[in-house]
């Protein structure tokens, strides 16, 4: 869907599909800034300024700026004044806030859009459906969704992504990388739970555990795993890295 403005398109999203791919880049958007970006984030919400809300658009980009002036708004609003609370709320609990409402914002977005295309009732239930198969924005910021997987499976890593034979490293000790494949001379039950934990991991920057053969890399402070791409880290770089430190964990010693 268009990026520019409130991100709506009229002639746009007329399947379950396309909302769920709407729903998808807005909420990349906000992630971004409510973790890779939160030092720029945290800037912008100046409690001085007027009622502030966080956008996120169907580009992947996210915006904090004033309420629409329409009335009625060409889609439903964000929360307002989440820039009011900034210095009153510990940080965390802050952002853990502004995530909530970023979840309840893009539900609401994404079924108004259902709305507006006539879903029926099947077509509702598959768009939840898509949208319920991801982690909320609450859980990646607080790291619940990783607690979830770290609940079924035991910490677990590789150095590389070269297949099979460096996996079986992972039960001895946490490295900086990981190759999402069964170990093919495990027994069942390690590459039962090896298959679980592959299909559970998810970025800390996007959000996602979409391509399970990419090269991961975990941080070493908050124990977070990140596509190598979303953090610009290669494996030949990586190799090289003796404890590595996501950009999350990096901005917040700076600030302190």
């Amino acid at each position: 869907m268009d990026g520019g403005g409130s991100g709506a398109a009229p002639n746009a999203g007329r399947t379950p599909e396309e909302v769920f791919r709407d729903y998808r880049a807005r909420r990349a958007g906000m992630i971004k800034a409510l973790t890779t970006d939160v030092d720029k984030f945290f800037k912008l919400c100046d409690p001085e300024k007027e009622n502030l809300c966080l956008y996120g658009y169907p580009n992947e980009t996210w915006e904090v700026t004033l309420p629409a002036e329409e009335v009625p708004p060409e889609i439903p609003e964000p929360a307002l004044g989440i820039n009011f609370a900034r210095d009153g709320m510990n940080e965390k609990d802050w952002l853990a806030l502004v995530a909530v409402h970023s979840d309840s914002w893009l539900l609401s977005v994404a079924f108004y859009f259902g709305a507006r295309f006539g879903f029926d009732k099947e077509a509702r239930r598959r768009l939840f459906s898509m949208i319920n198969n991801m982690p909320t924005i609450f859980e990646v910021v607080t790291g619940s969704a990783k607690k979830q997987t770290k609940e079924k499976t035991p910490n677990s890593s590789s150095k590389s992504n070269k297949p099979s034979s460096k996996v079986q490293s992972r039960a001895e000790s946490r490295s900086k990388a990981k190759v999402p494949k069964d170990d093919e001379e495990s027994g069942d039950d390690n590459r039962d739970e090896e298959a679980e934990e592959h299909d559970n991991t998810l970025c800390g920057t996007c959000g996602t555990n979409d391509g399970k053969d990419q090269f991961w890399i975990c941080c070493d402070n908050c124990e977070k795993w990140y596509h190598g791409k979303c953090v610009k880290i290669t494996p030949a770089r990586a190799e090289h890295i003796k404890q590595y430190k996501c950009p999350d964990c990096t901005n917040k010693r700076a600030r302190a």
